[in-house]
C-alpha cells in the first residue's frame, strides 16, 4: 500500500480506492480525470473490471482497481473465516478506520482482518506451540488446541501454522494458501507501481572510430531505481503462477488436490507443492530439486513430480500416491560458482529431515506409508548429508544426475540395504563432474559400481530428461515409488 499512496490514491472507509488524474493529455489539453472504483471478488466480474481499467487512458484505475479487489477480497476472506471464530472474537469491534498499509498484506499476523487490540489478548492467552520443536511436539500441540483455537491460529498466524513440520497436510494447506494469496496480491500490487522499463534500453556510440553498444542513460536510470526489485517481483510471480496453476489443474485428467506445505517468496523463495494428501497415501514420494532450483523456475519441478504420480497411480493396485516437490532449501544458483560448496547441501539437511519427520507426525492412522526420496543432481548431495547427519526416515531412495553425496557407500544412505536407486543417463555430464571435479585421483560417486546403488537402465538422455513422460526411466522410478522395486530393469546385477 506504501506504493499505492505514492500513486495518490485513497483508500475510503467503504473499502472503494479514489485515484487522481493522470495519463497524456487529449488533443484539448485536458487531462484524464480521478475517479474512484469499488473492489470486484467474482472471477468475471473482477477481469471485466480491470479490461476496463487497462483501457482507460487515465493509468492510475488501473492500480486503484487491483488495490480495491485486493481489499474486498480481504474482505470476503475476513468474513468466511469470521464463521470458524469463537464467539468472543467474532464479537469483536472491526477497526473503524479500515487503515490498509503495507504489513496488512505482508504480515499476516497484523491487522489485516480488522480485529482490535481484544483479539490480539486473546490469541497471546492461546497456547504457544513449541519452542524449535520436534514435528511430534508440534503434533502434539496442535492435537492439544481445541477446534477454535486451532481456527484462531490458522486466521491470525497462517505464517506461523503453515510452517509447522508435523501439523496436518489439510491445515498447513490452508494456511500457506493465505499467505500465498496476500504475498501474491501485494507482489503485484508493488510491481504494478513500478513504470515499465524503457523501450530502449540500447544505443551506440563511436569510440576510436568504432560503434559500441551501451546502455542507454534513461535504461540505466531506471535500471538504478527499479531493475532489481522488477526483476525479483517479475520472477517470483511467475513462480506463484506456476503454483496457482497446479491449484486450478485439480481434477482435470483425474490430478488430484494440491497441498502446498510450504511457501515464501523471500530471496529465492521456498515452495513445498504436493499430489494428493501425504497424510492419507500409500506410498508417498518426496522430490528434492538441484543447483538453480528456485521459486521462479519451479514450474518444472512440480511438473515432474505430476509425471510420477501418474505412472505411480498406474502401477498401485489400487493404492494412493502422494509425490511432493520439496523446494525447502537454498539451492546453488550457478553450477560453476556454487554448486562445489558443500554448504548449501549441509545448511539444508536440517529442514529435509524435519519435513520427512513431519511426514510420519502428521500420519493419519496407524500404516505408515511407503516412502520414497527422489533426487536429483544437487539435491542428492543434499540427501546424501541429511543421512550422514541424521536419521532419513524413508524406505527408498532414487537418485538421479548425481554429482556425489557425501557418503562412499549407499549402505550409509539410511535405507534398508538393496533400495538405493541410481540412474545416469547417456550425456549427463554432472557425475562426471562429481567424479573428476576436483582433480586426484577421482571420488566414488553413485554411478560407480562400487557404491552399491542399484544402476538402474536409463533411456534418456542429457541430465535434465529423466521426468519425461514417454521414458522407461520415469515408469522405473514409479515403480520403486509403489514398492515394486524387483520390477526394474538394471544395468548388471543387483547391488548385495
Amino acid at each position: 500500500m506504501a506504493h499505492a499512496k505514492t500513486e495518490g490514491l485513497t483508500v475510503n472507509t467503504d473499502g472503494s480506492v479514489t485515484y487522481p488524474a493522470g495519463g497524456e493529455k487529449s488533443e484539448d489539453g485536458r487531462t484524464p480525470p480521478g475517479g474512484s472504483v469499488s473492489g470486484l471478488t467474482d472471477d468475471t466480474a473482477s477481469a471485466v473490471g480491470r479490461q476496463a481499467a487497462n483501457f482507460d487512458p487515465n493509468p492510475n484505475r488501473r492500480l486503484a482497481q487491483d488495490c480495491a479487489d485486493l481489499i474486498a477480497s480481504a474482505l470476503k476472506d475476513a468474513s468466511e473465516a469470521d464463521e470458524k471464530w469463537a464467539p468472543k472474537l467474532r464479537a469483536l469491534k472491526a477497526d473503524d478506520d479500515l487503515t490498509v498499509s503495507a504489513d496488512d498484506w505482508a504480515d499476516t499476523s497484523s491487522d489485516t482482518k480488522g480485529v482490535s487490540e481484544a483479539a490480539r489478548e486473546y490469541l497471546d492467552s492461546l497456547p504457544k506451540p513449541p519452542k524449535n520443536g520436534s514435528p511430534a511436539e508440534n503434533a502434539a500441540w496442535w492435537k492439544g488446541l481445541s477446534a477454535e483455537e486451532q481456527a484462531a491460529w490458522v486466521s491470525m498466524h497462517p505464517g506461523t501454522v503453515g510452517g509447522l513440520d508435523g501439523l496436518p497436510s489439510a491445515v498447513r494447506d490452508e494456511a500457506n494458501r493465505i499467505v500465498f494469496d496476500t504475498t501474491r496480491g501485494t507482489m503485484q500490487m508493488e510491481l504494478n507501481s513500478i513504470p515499465a522499463p524503457p523501450a530502449n534500453k540500447w544505443t551506440y556510440i563511436v569510440a576510436g572510430g568504432y560503434p559500441s553498444k551501451v546502455y542507454t542513460d534513461e535504461w540505466i536510470q531506471w535500471n538504478s531505481a527499479y531493475g532489481d526489485r522488477y526483476e525479483h517481483l517479475k520472477r517470483s510471480l511467475r513462480g506463484m503462477e506456476a503454483i496457482q496453476n497446479r491449484f486450478d489443474a485439480t481434477g482435470k485428467n483425474g490430478l488430484p488436490e494440491a497441498y502446498l506445505l510450504g511457501f515464501s517468496a523471500e530471496k529465492d523463495g521456498r515452495a513445498i507443492v504436493a499430489n494428493g494428501n501425504p497424510d492419507t497415501a500409500d506410498h508417498t514420494a518426496v522430490y528434492v530439486p538441484g543447483t538453480e532450483s528456485d521459486l521462479a523456475s519451479v514450474s518444472g519441478n512440480i511438473d515432474r513430480m505430476v509425471n510420477v504420480w501418474r505412472k505411480a497411480s498406474d502401477e498401485a493396485d489400487g493404492g494412493s500416491v502422494s509425490t511432493i516437490t520439496w523446494l525447502g532449501y537454498d539451492a546453488p544458483d550457478h553450477v560453476v560458482k556454487d554448486a562445489p560448496f558443500e554448504h548449501y547441501a549441509y545448511d539444508g539437511a536440517p529442514a529435509f529431515r524435519s519435513f520427512m519427520d513431519g511426514l510420519d507426525a502428521s500420519r493419519a492412522g496407524d500404516v505408515p506409508s511407503h516412502t520414497t526420496v527422489i533426487a536429483h543432481s544437487y539435491g542428492t548431495t543434499l540427501v546424501g548429508a541429511a543421512a550422514e547427519t541424521g536419521h532419513l526416515n524413508a524406505d527408498d531412495v532414487i537418485l538421479a544426475g548425481s554429482p556425489g553425496v557425501k557418503v562412499s557407500s549407499a549402505d550409509e544412505l539410511d535405507v534398508p540395504r538393496g533400495h538405493v536407486w541410481n540412474a545416469e543417463a547417456d550425456g549427463d555430464m554432472v557425475p562426471d563432474i562429481g567424479r573428476w571435479g576436483h582433480g586426484g585421483d577421482g571420488f566414488i560417486i553413485p554411478s560407480d559400481r562400487e557404491f552399491g546403488a542399484n544402476q538402474m537402465a536409463v533411456d534418456s538422455e542429457g541430465h535434465s530428461d529423466y521426468w519425461k513422460e514417454d521414458k522407461q526411466i520415469l515408469e522405473n522410478q514409479a515403480l520403486i515409488v509403489v514398492g515394486k522395486g524387483d520390477d526394474v530393469p538394471l544395468n548388471g546385477p543387483p547391488s548385495s
